[in-house]
């Protein structure tokens, strides 16, 4: 059973774009225009759990209410992917703050080892979105996830491209209170850890290191 707090963004726009994606023929242009395209879409979905208030604004003909977020906004992408993610969730979050977690996969154990930690000092009191393209083990995920707790994180949403079954169950059973919004739900995992179908490796298509 696939964890409840998980939303797979389904629309047109998202499938063709991962389409492009998925493509092994893609370049490295289309490869980042097309993810900066998704990462719109899952921005727009992640704000849908940002808690708001209302406010009084006045427009050229009358008074009227709108909203605005009752928390600060920060992202957290996992690096070096994440960092794929971040310029589209800015440009619809100008205001947020970021920080960076390091994690490498030992490729033995594909367990994360850290290698870089730094965020803002008000994590307590913030939005925190943790960017990283692929949820697939979700053992560098949930290590973030662990990092930002100790430090007074309590508000975690995960962005990812494409998530695997395990790698949801193990959020799940790890992190239950953590909601984790995927453009898709791929098959599984190989035998190697990486997700089928998938898309390869999104940091090194993306910064072209293949």
């Amino acid at each position: 059973m696939i964890n409840k707090n998980l939303t797979v963004v389904d629309n047109p726009l998202v499938l063709r774009d991962l389409t492009i994606l998925r493509d092994k023929n893609t370049g490295v242009r289309e490869f980042r225009d097309a993810l900066r395209r998704v990462s719109y879409s899952l921005a727009i979905e992640v704000s849908k759990l940002f808690p708001t208030r209302s406010v009084k604004v006045e427009t050229p003909l009358t008074e009227t209410e709108g909203i605005e977020f009752q928390k600060d906004v920060i992202l957290v992408p996992v690096l070096r992917a994440g960092l794929s993610m971040v310029n589209s969730f800015l440009e619809l979050l100008p205001e947020a703050k970021v920080g960076h977690i390091g994690l490498q996969r030992n490729e033995e154990t594909l367990q994360p080892v850290e290698y870089y930690y730094k965020t803002p000092k008000t994590l307590s009191s913030s939005k925190v979105i943790v960017l990283d393209p692929m949820l697939a083990t979700g053992g560098s995920a949930s290590a973030a996830f662990t990092f930002l707790k100790n430090k007074g994180a309590s508000d975690i949403t995960l962005a990812c491209l494409i998530a695997a079954p395990e790698g949801v169950r193990k959020i799940e059973s790890e992190h239950a209170d953590i909601k984790v919004i995927s453009a898709s739900l791929d098959e599984k995992l190989n035998e190697h850890g990486y997700i089928v179908p998938g898309l390869g490796d999104a940091g090194d298509r993306t910064f072209g290191t293949l």
